[in-house]
């Protein structure tokens, strides 16, 4: 099969108003951005993996990881208000008159994803190689509790369906299984991206991963969790994630 050009995109801006400096903040004695690096390097599939930040010290600390930071990303692209379409339009786009190729797919990587391995990334990347039909794929993880049926809506006291109605009666474990995207791996058709101007649509396949690999730090208590399992984790199997956790 002729080798697609795949260009990975570790998203890491400077400014985080939850959690100060979350890019780069230690967790588990490295800072956080160190942990997608690791994995994404030895993803099997990406043909090109940068870092886009508007931070010189994301940059260094990246560079040191490994990572290359080809550019540094403008600053009205990493504002509160920015998008990922917007960034991901500016780094394909200049890494395609870099390199003087157009890429197959484009792949999300966000450093809040730490405890994802490499065969998250890859099996995510293939699902979209393997549906030609389809836009997307992401990595997805199996949603417990609150199931989809038991969220609800709320109008003058009075409650509704959110999305669904809930069978009376009906056990946790006889409930249709329900996902929901676990923030690790986004995959993107690069036409998609750049001639449609969508990131995302309702066209897209999806690879589900454990939960134990599927924390996205965006509160303290994200990073308190993620810290506890990375733990558990290198207890677990530490030949299969001790590289990427340590």
């Amino acid at each position: 099969m002729e080798k697609k050009n795949i260009l990975g995109v570790i998203t890491a801006r400077g400014g985080s108003k939850e959690i100060p400096g979350k890019n780069i903040k230690l967790l588990g004695g490295k800072p956080l951005i160190f942990y997608t690096i690791n994995s994404a390097k030895d993803s099997k599939l990406i043909s090109h993996l940068i870092v886009s930040t508007d931070d010189e010290e994301i940059a260094e600390i990246s560079r040191s990881f490994g990572a290359v930071v080809p550019f540094m990303r403008p600053k009205e692209l990493a504002g509160d208000t920015s998008t990922h379409l917007e960034v991901m339009e500016h780094a394909i786009g200049m890494m395609e008159e870099k390199l003087g190729i157009l890429f197959d797919y484009v792949v999300i990587l966000q450093p809040t994803s730490p405890l994802r391995i490499p065969e998250d990334i890859d099996n995510t990347i293939q699902k979209l190689i393997d549906h030609s039909e389809a836009d997307c794929a992401f990595s997805m993880v199996e949603v417990d509790d609150p199931h989809p049926s038991r969220i609800k809506r709320m109008e003058e006291d009075r409650v509704f369906p959110y999305s669904m109605s809930e069978k009376e009666g009906l056990r946790r474990q006889d409930l249709e299984k329900a996902y929901k995207r676990n923030g690790s791996t986004y995959v993107i058709r690069r036409d998609f991206v750049m001639k449609d101007h969508h990131l995302f649509s309702d066209n897209a396949v999806g690879y589900v991963v454990p939960p134990e690999r599927s924390i996205d730090i965006n509160t303290e208590f994200d990073w308190f969790r993620s810290e506890y399992m990375m733990e558990e984790l290198k207890k677990k199997n530490n030949e299969r994630y001790g590289r990427y956790l340590q």
